[in-house]
């Protein structure tokens, strides 16, 4: 049997209250939020195991827990999808409760200021520990990773065994000798090469790199993935050897508990065998497809409703699933259609537009036939399948669906997009399937095209070049 990722660090309890606001309170200048429902999850190390736990992985979570009402939420919540190795946390369990309205946070309250003391932590954290095949450590600077037993129990690891170790302003510096992989983001990055010594000074690529570098040498840690947010993630070596970037795919939303997806997808791929490379650019798919989804909102809807930590998901995602996904996590979906031969500059500033305008963008997409029927035997010129691919690589679009019919009125009564995007040279016209869209509480948008962009232009503009 396959030895279990441990995920070694601090919990949390985050709480949401998710609710509407249309108006301010009569004695101050703050909204008020109504209809208020409670999203708990686990945060921390906590959301990092579920999601590990989530991908199908066997996992281990050594923490301490308080005795505490927060406290016995979170084992609850946890021991659903993994095992936990809990020894005593002093004081109150961490909580963070954020009151949200809108997709926005309003306002954060925190409370409990529990630390993980030096002590005994008990023979079951020793055997999670000593038996893993993988270790994540998640800092989130409640004492855990400075506890000395803790630490004495990392430091004995195997050589084989990978470990991935996800720093916090506030907690202690890795174990020497054992990290393969350390994954602070900029502001961390930053902090950890100051107290170190490095007067490195800048922001962006070039001066996540120099502190990169810096902490693989300072550290002597084989990969420094530096995450960049919506850039994807820098990793150096200790080296002058040029570092690698693994881009993000765009995703807009709440990018809560986005690093600790990353790390969660990064230390699996390490487990599974795979070079630093492989393992950071699927941390970074991880994460988008995490933000992507929701985040960590959709999480706390999700364990809530179903009681299940699937967010993240499974490759090979039709569009039907990236809809109910985006549905269930109370995004916007958006679709647009046409047939798409020969891509334009135009089709690409329509769909560039159309993404911003929800959470997901679904191309429906005329088949060979229906093509032929619109434009005439000449066309298409490129077949439906190298439609739909060309179509796919590009960021802004999430799916594309093939129908066959005159109009996409058929495919759209299943889709039930919330937005339908059509170019601005069908204003004044009535739309065949426009009854379809509004039937389910759709809205049609018109959206600019860019002047002397066409398909059939380019076609002639090439006919009459040639002759």
């Amino acid at each position: 049997m396959t030895a279990p990722l441990v995920v070694v660090g601090d919990v949390l309890l985050d709480i949401d209250i998710v609710g509407t606001s249309s108006r301010l309170c009569p004695d101050a200048p703050v909204p008020v939020v109504e209809g208020a429902e409670e999203l708990p999850r686990p945060g921390g190390a906590g959301l990092a195991a579920l999601l590990a736990a989530a991908a199908g992985r066997e996992v281990v979570l050594v923490t301490a827990l308080a005795d505490d009402e927060p406290g016995r939420r979170l084992r609850a919540m946890l021991e659903r999808h993994l095992e936990v190795a809990a020894f005593h946390l002093h004081g109150g369990t961490p909580c963070k409760l954020r009151i949200r309205s809108g997709g926005q946070s309003v306002a954060r309250l925190d409370a409990g200021e529990g630390q993980a003391l030096d002590g005994p932590v008990g023979p079951r954290v020793t055997d999670a520990i000593a038996g893993a095949g993988a270790v994540l450590v998640s800092d989130y600077g409640r004492g855990v990773t400075r506890h000395r037993a803790v630490r004495s129990l990392l430091g004995a690891l195997p050589a084989g065994v990978p470990v991935v170790w996800d720093p916090h302003p506030r907690g202690e510096p890795p174990v020497p000798g054992v990290v393969r992989l350390l994954t602070p983001n900029e502001q961390e990055a930053a902090r950890l090469a100051a107290a170190d010594g490095a007067d490195i000074t800048g922001f962006g690529l070039s001066a996540a790199g120099r502190r990169g570098r810096h902490l693989g040498r300072a550290w002597g840690i084989e990969g420094v993935a530096v995450t960049l947010g919506a850039e994807g993630a820098l990793l150096c070596d200790g080296s002058e050897a040029p570092p690698f970037l693994a881009p993000a795919r765009p995703a807009r939303g709440d990018s809560c508990g986005a690093g600790d997806s990353f790390a969660a997808g990064a230390v699996g791929a390490l487990a599974d065998g795979a070079a630093l490379t492989a393992a950071v650019t699927e941390g970074v798919n991880r994460a988008s497809e995490f933000v992507r989804a929701g985040a960590a909102a959709a999480l706390s809807a999700q364990l809530a409703e179903t009681g299940t930590a699937r967010l993240v998901p499974e490759r090979g995602e039709d569009a039907w699933d990236i809809v109910e996904r985006t549905r269930r996590a109370g995004g916007t979906v958006v679709a647009t259609g046409g047939c798409f031969d020969l891509l334009h500059a135009g089709h690409v500033s329509l769909l560039q537009q159309a993404r911003r305008l929800g959470d997901c963008l679904i191309v429906c997409v005329n088949s060979d036939a229906s093509v032929r029927r619109r434009k005439g035997p000449s066309r298409p010129v490129t077949p439906a399948a190298d439609r739909v691919r060309v179509l796919e690589a590009l960021s802004d679009v999430d799916a594309a669906v093939v129908f066959d019919d005159d109009t996409p009125a058929p495919l759209l009564e299943r889709l039930r997009p919330d937005v339908w995007v059509k170019g601005a040279d069908y204003a004044g016209t009535t739309l065949p399937e426009a009854e379809t869209v509004r039937a389910h509480n759709g809205e049609i948008v018109l959206l600019p095209l860019l002047e002397g962009r066409s398909t059939t232009r380019l076609l002639s503009t090439k006919k009459g070049t040639a002759s």
